[in-house]
């Protein structure tokens, strides 16, 4: 079978001006968010050992790399298809004896096996903050306010912050809502599918109320408060109230406290975040653990983001073109390069604005949109 040569693989592309240059604008405006809260950046390598890789990220998403023998080692390696994971490995391997609390933040390329029913995309844009050795209601609190700013400054607006507790039924099966320890899987399944007959099949009637405790956070942690049986969650509805107040007025807040989709490795807290005008979710946090080789589990909070969506509903207008005549001096060049212009040099009579892509033209000592 001939291949066009313009053919890519499905859940692939490439990106041509001016896209490519909104992407590589909107990742800067993110970047330096992260770095002006002190998040120092990692670039992760591409592909690992798959032993290695499988071995952090829990063998969870183990039949979700692409996996090859690499020629060198005789070893299979693994795309990485989660820069979080990586950025665990580095922190408690590389950088094991680095100060805690340890920030971070990556930015790169992930390739997924398989394509999502809301992405058909595979190769994805992971871009996010990792906060390592604390995962107390102060760190997340940073968390949650460094990726509401990163997606400020990349132009999203009426953005809403979705709560949950990912280890509601374990705190809730200890002492307030007993189950059988084989039970609790189930029973969090259900609760995560919503499905109240399920829970009633299982015998678990008691956790039925926690089904309404969804919805805008003031009125869902309120339901949440009234079923607490014994106060076992009040450390937790404490914790989000603080994390709620400190984003009051900058994002929408709602609460799911069952929701368990890819929240399974978290620990007490986790958030997904959604934006006006976005159709899938925008990333996702929350706090989670490290396993460590040389002692137990660090505590970790952290977020990612995807912000493909975000390139592909930029506005292209914003990347401004200036096209310079023949004879234009040097000086005026870097002047105008200076102020964030592009600037596109005529080579010959025959160049112009209008062939060039340019959105302006540099006419008596102005730039005159085109």
């Amino acid at each position: 079978m001939n291949i066009q040569p313009d053919l890519l693989p499905e859940g692939f592309r490439d990106r041509l001006p001016p896209q490519a240059e909104v992407a590589a604008r909107v990742s800067r405006a993110m970047i330096d968010v992260l770095a002006s809260y002190g998040y120092a950046r990692v670039a992760p390598a591409l592909a690992e050992f798959e032993s290695v890789l499988a071995k952090h990220s829990g063998d969870a998403n183990r039949n979700q790399h692409l996996r090859f023998t690499d020629p060198v080692s005789g070893h299979t390696l693994a795309l990485r298809g989660d820069i979080t994971v990586q950025v665990g490995r580095i922190a408690t391997t590389r950088m094991k004896n680095a100060p805690r609390p340890l920030r971070l933040a990556y930015h790169g390329q992930i390739l997924r096996l398989r394509a999502m029913q809301l992405r058909p995309e595979r190769e994805l844009t992971q871009l996010g903050a990792e906060l390592v050795g604390n995962d107390s209601v102060a760190a997340a609190c940073e968390i949650v306010g460094v990726a509401i700013d990163a997606l400020e400054a990349a132009g999203v607006k009426d953005i809403t912050i979705d709560f949950t507790l990912p280890d509601l039924v374990e705190r809730l099966a200890e002492k307030a809502l007993p189950l059988a320890a084989d039970k609790i899987d189930a029973i969090r399944s259900e609760l995560d599918m919503k499905d109240a007959g399920g829970l009633s099949a299982l015998g678990a009637d008691a956790y039925l109320p926690l089904l309404a405790a969804t919805g805008p956070f003031t009125e869902a942690v309120e339901k949440l408060r009234a079923i607490d049986a014994g106060g076992a969650l009040a450390s937790r509805i404490r914790a989000l109230e603080a994390i709620a107040g400190n984003i009051a007025g900058r994002a929408n807040v709602t609460l799911d406290p069952t929701e368990r989709h890819g929240f399974e490795y978290q620990s007490w807290f986790g958030f997904t975040i959604f934006a006006k005008g976005y159709s899938a979710a925008l990333g996702r946090g929350g706090t989670y653990y490290i396993d460590r080789a040389d002692g137990p589990s660090e505590p970790a909070t952290g977020f990612s983001l995807y912000p493909d969506p975000l390139i592909d509903l930029a506005d292209e207008s914003l990347v401004r073109r200036v096209f310079l005549p023949l004879g234009t001096d040097a000086a005026t060049a870097a002047k105008m390069r200076h102020e964030g212009w592009a600037t596109v040099a005529a080579l010959d009579e025959n160049d112009s604005a209008a062939v060039l892509s340019c959105t302006h033209i540099w006419t008596n000592g102005q730039a005159i949109p085109v």
